[in-house]
């Protein structure tokens, strides 16, 4: 079995866009597949993380340059 993960690009673009982007592949996602948002922008990670936080998805968030956000957000259910 072949899980996907979908890698969202959202360096340099500003709220609420990688959160828009996030929530359409999001419902894209069967259980067990994932996307990664990559974000420059502190505000877009905050909003995302508290977007997703309310659904019923594990979110695992990672500061991986300075000022670089890798989110990865995995559908459980």
């Amino acid at each position: 079995m072949v899980i996907k993960m979908v890698v969202l690009d959202c360096l340099g673009l500003i709220c609420p866009v990688p959160l828009i982007k996030a929530k359409i592949e999001y419902n894209k996602l069967k259980r067990g597949e994932s996307i990664m948002v990559i974000t420059d922008h502190s505000c877009s990670s905050q909003n995302i993380k508290e977007y997703f936080e309310k659904l019923k998805c594990s979110i695992k968030i990672e500061e991986v340059l300075n000022g670089v956000w890798e989110i990865t957000i995995t559908k459980i259910d």
